[in-house]
């Protein structure tokens, strides 16, 4: 952080990574509960001659400067206040003639956690907001069994019977999909040999015992419930808006998943054929579609990432997907371990659960190791939407992956754009699209640009610049930017006047074969739209509602077309109006 990146700061207010103090003389107590708020949560900054004065920060100045950064990275350093030595980043400030200490506090590794205070670990600490919180015995356990060395999947289970705990169904499922994912391995048909084979079931004191792992992926209903007391997965269909549910509201398909984990995974792929976007058939070796359009591929690797990744000893929270009618949102209990920007780096994580992840790796069921959120991220941006929406919850250990049906770059968005006298390639015009959809004040930062499908922060950086020397971007920080203010309330007014603007009433002709419903349909059609676009236009929820009333008819008609005729269930299947179509809408009813 930078002398100006700091007076930015300073502006704003305290919150999840930035916390000041007065430090004048000495360093105050509860600077050592941030260090530990922050090292277990997502590190930030710790600000030394910083004062909050009528709900505003002001420098104020650290008096005797010397001596309180020496003090403070002594005790960094010296491992006996903090269990652990923290590298913190220290960097000193003059501002108007008074000193100021800026120190970067990392946060620690997974086995590192939890980072407490006089050798006593219920003094371990959170960042929440612009506080300090700390830690419930819950969220202590959590800690500690992310940290445990031996993984937490991997543990043997003396008391579960081997001989009796698993699913035959279930094993010889996967046996079928291991050989034809993997010839080159001999076949190995007995079923507890082949589960011992690949460490779900170890020897162990002379007697052969299932792994949690064994349990949770293969078991019988019985053990799993027993290895896990609560649902692997709670799975809602809400026919409404995020934005116009709330939880009183029932839902409209509902399935609590007890089965085991690939027992889930199968009927999850049997409740999604029900409602896909573009309907479609499974390869049943891969239980992948053909095709692998980009709907069905973001889809099915949010779902993955959601049963693999979860905490499964966290036995007080469940796993949960809502499909709603404008977003998918996954749930689960337990973070990802790596940053929100090494999520979109290609390189192997480090992961709570490897051998669940292995399991389903060995038969293709997830990609390879590292490219999940990746793909994503990729298939959801080829679909046109805007970017989904993650959130790593490191204080309350919790994931949340959002999926939004809304596209990035509107009508109105394209009309703008061509007002703005900038020549900007498609990527570069994404990039502002995405800018302007965040709203006033909140900044666009490298990582929201790698959410577009962009490789490398390089590459996002290069775009930024770009935007920045077209006068269309400011540069907040390194990585900070946002719209110029003069370039956002030209959007602001040219997106209020298209608004507000009357369309006059024009009554159309109408064939004898043009229904009530066809007509309204018709007069919404604006260029080439997908079916769910059309559907939502319409305000209508069920698709063969939508199907048997509207677009059919509008084709059999000859009032719509396709833009793809010869391939019908593309995924890049649009409509559009034919030239009867157009005469229909703008023709004028005669008396």
């Amino acid at each position: 952080m930078n002398q100006d990146e700091l007076l930015a700061r300073l502006d704003g207010i305290e919150w999840n990574d930035f916390e000041c103090k007065r430090a004048q003389r000495g360093v105050p107590e509860d600077a050592y509960k941030t260090v530990s708020a922050f090292a277990n949560t997502a590190g930030g900054w710790l600000v030394f001659g910083v004062s909050e004065v009528n709900g505003q920060l002001e420098v104020t100045g650290v008096e005797a400067p010397d001596k309180v950064q020496n003090d403070f990275l002594a005790v960094m350093r010296g491992g006996q206040k903090l269990n652990r030595v923290i590298s913190v980043a220290a960097h000193r400030y003059e501002i108007d003639g008074k000193h100021v200490f800026a120190f970067y506090v990392p946060e620690a590794s997974r086995s590192e956690k939890p980072v407490y205070l006089k050798g006593d670990p219920r003094q371990s600490y959170l960042r929440r907001g612009a506080g300090d919180e700390q830690c419930t015995q819950s969220e202590l356990e959590r800690f500690l069994r992310d940290a445990a060395q031996e993984r937490y999947d991997g543990i043997a289970l003396a008391d579960i019977p081997v001989d009796q705990c698993f699913d035959e169904a279930t094993v010889k499922w996967y046996q079928a999909q291991f050989v034809r994912r993997n010839p080159e391995h001999g076949e190995i048909t007995d079923p507890i040999t082949f589960l011992l084979n690949w460490n779900f079931v170890v020897e162990q004191g002379g007697q052969q015992l299932p792994t949690r792992a064994g349990v949770l992926l293969f078991g019988t209903g019985r053990y799993v419930r027993q290895v896990l007391p609560r649902p692997v997965l709670d799975y809602q269909r809400i026919d409404a808006a995020f934005d116009q549910w709330s939880a009183e509201q029932r839902w409209h398909d509902r399935y609590v998943f007890e089965e085991n984990i690939f027992q889930t995974w199968l009927g999850l792929v049997s409740r999604y054929m029900r409602i896909a976007e573009h309907p479609f058939s499974l390869d049943p070796a891969t239980l992948r579609r053909n095709d692998d359009p980009p709907d069905y591929v973001a889809f099915r690797e949010a779902a993955i990432n959601l049963l693999i990744h979860q905490d499964y000893g966290d036995h007080g929270r469940k796993a949960s997907i809502k499909l709603f009618a404008d977003r998918t949102v996954f749930w689960n209990p337990g973070d990802a371990f790596a940053t929100e920007a090494e999520l979109l780096d290609p390189t192997e994580k480090e992961v709570r659960n490897p051998a669940i992840v292995k399991a389903f790796r060995r038969i293709g069921l997830s990609d390879q190791a590292g490219t999940g959120i990746r793909a994503i991220i990729r298939n959801w941006h080829e679909l046109g939407r805007v970017p989904p929406q993650i959130k790593n919850d490191k204080a309350r250990k919790e994931f949340e992956l959002v999926l939004i049906n809304r596209p990035l770059v509107t009508d109105a968005m394209q009309r703008f754009r061509q007002t703005i006298g900038a020549n900007l390639t498609p990527e570069q015009a994404d990039v502002l699209a995405l800018a302007l959809e965040k709203p006033e004040g909140d900044h666009l930062s490298l990582t929201d640009i790698r959410s577009l499908g962009i490789s490398t922060t390089q590459q996002a950086r290069a775009v930024a610049d770009h935007l920045v020397r077209q006068q269309l971007l400011d540069r907040v920080s390194e990585t900070q930017f946002q719209v110029r203010e003069a370039l956002r309330q030209r959007f602001v007014q040219a997106t209020e006047q298209a608004t507000h603007q009357v369309t006059p009433q024009v009554t159309p002709q109408v064939p004898p074969q043009v229904t009530p419903q066809v007509l309204g349909m018709l007069a919404k059609v604006s260029g080439e739209m997908a079916r769910q676009e059309l559907m939502d236009v319409l305000g209508l929820k069920d698709r063969k509602h939508f199907a048997d009333a509207y677009l059919q008819p509008a084709l059999d008609a000859g009032l719509l077309e396709m833009t793809i005729p010869d391939k019908p269930q593309s995924s890049k299947q649009r409509y559009r109006l034919t030239e009867q179509g157009r005469l229909t809408v703008e023709t004028p009813k005669t008396s």
